[in-house]
């Protein structure tokens, strides 16, 4: 049956579901419209919110841009690159192999979402090249749909905004602070956690196609140019004073071990891993590993070409985010679940409602700008728990991130795919999520 599934969910994605771009194109007059039609908005004023919310995603893209960047540019380091062929190495089978990446980027995201985004896809493509006989979409989906588990996670962000004092939770109850005790540290998060963990790579090896002629592996072709060699043509003494700077050994090792010491002052004062943490610690990896910066550099080179579609994409994805939050339109939303639910079901519809919104606010800090103002003081109306709030919110804004490309492009990219390859399995899988979710959030 999860087979079937899944084939059934395939074939529908490849003959309807267009390329990430056109697809945020569909989204963004999909919303312009519902604003005019629900919210009675005139077209200049969608016109307005739209292009006024282009740029609000700028400092995250760019982020995003360097997580790829730099996990990618590490990666591609002979240290890196043997660790990962060892680890791949002992995903022999398919089923391993899928059962594996599904495995990983769940712990990996729950620790960190954007360690474990990138270095979960960089893995996939390593055990593909290596392990004969997978299926390379489904193996690919199987990395993204660890995913799920990262909003109860370490790097959870509605959960850590609220473990702090914070502006929405000022408006509702001043003073009032939620420890990550009763969010991500919870009985209920932390079973949800534990189940989807262990279910959600068996579900992803049911999927796996039964017919050889079914089967499409990697082509290792696609990732020759960016893991081709540079050849040394000179030898140290041989170069110019120029080229022997670019290629010191001592300059790279200056700035990795200066960097290396404040990511750990840092993070031993108890820092957080943030995503600019992250992105710094992989900074300073990837010119240590590199051992000359002009082999960085190269790296770097060869790495930002995968960054097309999220420079080109995330700007659209901001527009519709302002057209959602500037209209009403994600408070119309949430406030309809709202007007349906009582105590025993406002976390199950709390849940519902941030999965659709985050159809079109695909951002945990979004997220919780458009339903914190509307759902915690629902919260304290109804006599709900302001934890089981957040944490319904942060569930749904994982939940349908299965079946929304935004945070796939840096996964696709390194793979070198399309969401129409792997969105029929990650269908799947949402179904599942939600399935398991919603009982755990009803009955836990």
């Amino acid at each position: 049956m999860i087979r079937a599934l899944g084939n059934f969910f395939t074939k529908i994605a490849k003959k309807w579901i267009p390329d990430a771009f056109i697809f945020a194109i569909i989204l963004t007059i999909l919303v312009f419209v519902l604003g005019l039609v629900i919210q009675g908005k005139s077209f200049i004023e969608m016109t307005s919110y739209w292009g006024g919310g282009m740029w609000s995603l700028l400092g995250f893209s760019m982020q995003m841009v360097l997580v790829l960047v730099t996990g990618s540019a590490l990666a591609l380091s002979k240290p890196v690159h043997r660790v990962l062929k060892t680890i791949a190495s002992a995903a022999n089978t398919p089923a391993k192999a899928i059962a594996i990446v599904a495995f990983v980027m769940g712990i990996g995201c729950w620790l960190n979402w954007g360690f474990g985004l990138i270095i979960s896809a960089i893995l996939a493509k390593e055990i593909a090249k290596v392990t004969k006989g997978i299926h390379y979409p489904l193996l690919v989906a199987s990395s993204y749909s660890g995913f799920v588990l990262w909003h109860s996670g370490l790097s959870a962000s509605i959960q850590l905004t609220i473990a702090a004092k914070n502006p929405v939770m000022e408006k509702v109850a001043p003073g009032t602070i939620i420890p990550t005790g009763e969010t991500i540290f919870s009985p209920q998060t932390l079973i949800i956690v534990l189940v989807l963990l262990v279910t959600v790579p068996i579900i992803n090896v049911l999927m796996m196609p039964k017919k050889k002629e079914e089967i499409v592996e990697v082509d290792p072709s696609i990732f020759a140019e960016d893991e081709k060699e540079e050849v040394a043509t000179k030898s140290f003494k041989g170069m110019t004073p120029a080229e022997k700077i670019e290629n010191s050994i001592v300059l790279a090792i200056i700035v990795g071990v200066v960097g290396l010491v404040y990511a750990v002052r840092y993070l031993a004062k108890g820092g957080s891993l943030s995503l600019d943490v992250v992105n710094f610690i992989f900074l300073v990896l990837g010119l240590l590993m590199h051992k000359t910066p002009i082999n960085y550099v190269k790296a770097v080179d060869k790495s930002v070409r995968n960054c097309g579609g999220i420079v080109l994409q995330f700007p659209f994805y901001a527009g519709i985010m302002g057209m959602m939050v500037s209209s009403g339109l994600a408070a119309t939303f949430s406030n309809w679940f709202v007007s349906i639910s009582t105590p025993k079901t406002f976390q199950l519809f709390t849940y519902w409602s941030a999965g659709l919104v985050n159809m079109f606010v695909p951002s945990g800090g979004g997220q919780w700008a458009v339903q914190g103002p509307i759902m915690m003081p629902a919260a304290q109306a109804l006599g709900v728990s302001y934890a089981r709030t957040a944490s319904a919110i942060a569930w749904g804004d994982a939940w349908t991130n299965m079946i929304q490309p935004f945070w796939a492009l840096p996964l696709l990219a390194v793979a070198k795919l399309g969401i129409k390859d792997i969105m029929g399995y990650t269908t799947v899988i949402m179904l599942w999520v939600g399935i398991i979710t919603s009982l755990g959030l009803l009955f836990l």
